[in-house]
């Protein structure tokens, strides 16, 4: 996994009401890959070293807006 200042935040500015690390957030990396960060969902079982994060739609679109999709 790739060290936090490694990755390009998309979305929040850290002066929100959860501020700068707490809140689901979507990052990309270096190789354009994207990590997300949200509350761990267990909507579904997952393979070994893999897990599902739950983030709110908006954050989502926050990102795309970021990325000018």
């Amino acid at each position: 996994m790739s060290e936090r200042s490694a990755l390009t935040r998309l979305t929040g500015n850290g002066n929100g009401a959860c501020g700068e690390k707490d809140c689901p957030n979507v990052y990309r990396t270096a190789t354009g890959s994207f990590v997300v960060q949200g509350d761990v969902s267990n909507a579904s079982t997952t393979p070994s070293g893999e897990g599902l994060v739950e983030i709110p739609e908006a954050v989502l679109r926050e990102a795309f807006r970021a990325l000018g999709w």
